[in-house]
């Protein structure tokens, strides 16, 4: 399926490798092509959202970029976007393709099916032709320690309770193979949001263990991730001690609770008084490098609520900004050194019911194909208890699995 998602220049692969999940729509699923695209109008991005999504009746896939939050509430970027991914991009696809365990279902405006499963299976494997990517940082240590000590200042003085810092990893005129790149990175660290997506020359290369916001239904779900702690596959023993320890974090559970608090005010917005509730609090969940503690949230959907409104409401989502939001959006903006661009957005799909399902991008590579630019951020929460020390080495830590690839020759 990847190889023949290649030929087209708007894409999306989304797969949860097997991960049991109760609120799980999807095991594998691939948009190709586009019939439809949303066209910003003079209502901006929003505007032009709320028309596309409510008039299409078909599936819907794209992503919500995190400088979408500057039209949400008058905010403004100043730093460099290499990328270049829109704020706001959705599409109706040519063809959606759903992999099941043992068929494969090919959705086609040209009721072309046969032709279709015939090509991919037809699809061969490309040939790795990657070469070493030296990688560099936005900051160095001591410069990150730095910043980390003067939120920490923010944080006394009672600016924010906490506060999600990231730094940028790149390199300039490179040339990697999008597919195999991604391959590579589902290899090392598969996990339940992966997606590879394309629009045009702007790659997303997204190894994501987090849900942003699901709709089943009348049920919305947010799973917020905070708290993360290294594994030891080579110590079973030492493992499992790790794990206790983020299970008793006291700074984690304070990390966590706070986003949970977040979630569950956002939620609120769209949701029947009363029906908001945290269905699970500080659940620890095993992913191939680390130890995650992550919590659900859900309500019950009130009628005739858009998806736009879904989105004005809960986005950006409150794991990669921290709270109260508005402000750590500025100190964000202050802080950090690079444009998120598609980063700490979300890249999903909503189906004809208009049940809907969309990830956190973290964990993931972002590469403009036309000017050989690749870069990738990894970053924590930021509270008072934090140590600059631990919050630098838990950046490397969550760099680590893709600097790995890239590094490899």
């Amino acid at each position: 399926m990847l190889n023949w998602l290649g030929r087209f220049n708007i894409c999306c692969f989304l797969d949860n490798h097997q991960y049991s999940n109760s609120f799980k729509q999807q095991e594998c699923i691939a948009a190709a092509g586009s019939v439809s695209v949303m066209q910003p109008g003079e209502q901006g991005d929003l505007g032009a959202m709320e028309r596309f999504t409510s008039e299409q009746h078909d599936w819907i896939f794209g992503h919500l970029g995190y400088d979408l939050k500057n039209e949400m509430e008058g905010l403004s970027s100043a730093h460099p976007d290499h990328i270049g991914f829109p704020p706001l991009f959705l599409f109706v696809p040519q063809f959606v393709i759903r992999l099941y365990d043992y068929s494969v279902e090919i959705g086609s405006l040209q009721q072309d099916h046969q032709q279709v499963f015939l090509q991919i299976i037809e699809s061969k494997t490309n040939q790795p032709r990657n070469r070493a990517v030296e990688i560099s940082q936005r900051f160095t240590r001591n410069e990150y320690i730095d910043v980390i000590r003067k939120l920490k200042d923010h944080i006394q003085r009672g600016d924010c309770y906490e506060i999600n810092f990231c730094q940028e990893f790149f390199a300039e005129h490179v040339t990697i193979d999008p597919i195999e790149t991604y391959r590579a990175l589902c290899d090392i660290s598969p996990n339940p949001f992966s997606a590879f997506y394309r629009v045009d020359d702007k790659y997303l290369l997204c190894a994501s263990p987090e849900r942003f916001l699901s709709r089943l239904a009348n049920r919305l779900i947010s799973q917020p991730i905070k708290g993360t702690i290294m594994r030891d596959p080579k110590d079973q023993g030492h493992d499992r001690e790790l794990k206790e320890a983020l299970r008793q974090s006291g700074k984690d559970k304070t990390e966590n609770v706070m986003i949970v608090d977040l979630v569950r005010n956002d939620l609120s917005k769209v949701c029947h008084e009363g029906s908001v509730e945290v269905d699970e609090l500080f659940g620890i969940y095993a992913f191939p490098q680390v130890y995650q503690m992550i919590s659900t949230v859900s309500g019950e959907l009130k009628k005739d609520i858009s998806f736009a409104e879904i989105i004005k409401a809960c986005f950006p989502m409150g794991s990669m900004t921290g709270a109260p939001k508005l402000r750590v959006m500025q100190l964000i903006e202050k802080y950090e050194r690079t444009a998120r661009g598609i980063f700490s957005g979300s890249v999903g799909y909503i189906t004809p019911e208009k049940n809907f399902d969309f990830n956190v991008v973290i964990r993931s590579i972002m590469y403009h194909s036309g000017t050989g630019y690749l870069s990738f951020l990894a970053g924590s929460g930021i509270t008072a208890s934090s140590d600059p020390e631990n919050e630098y080495e838990e950046c490397l830590l969550k760099a680590e699995a893709i600097k790995k690839i890239l590094e490899a020759s």
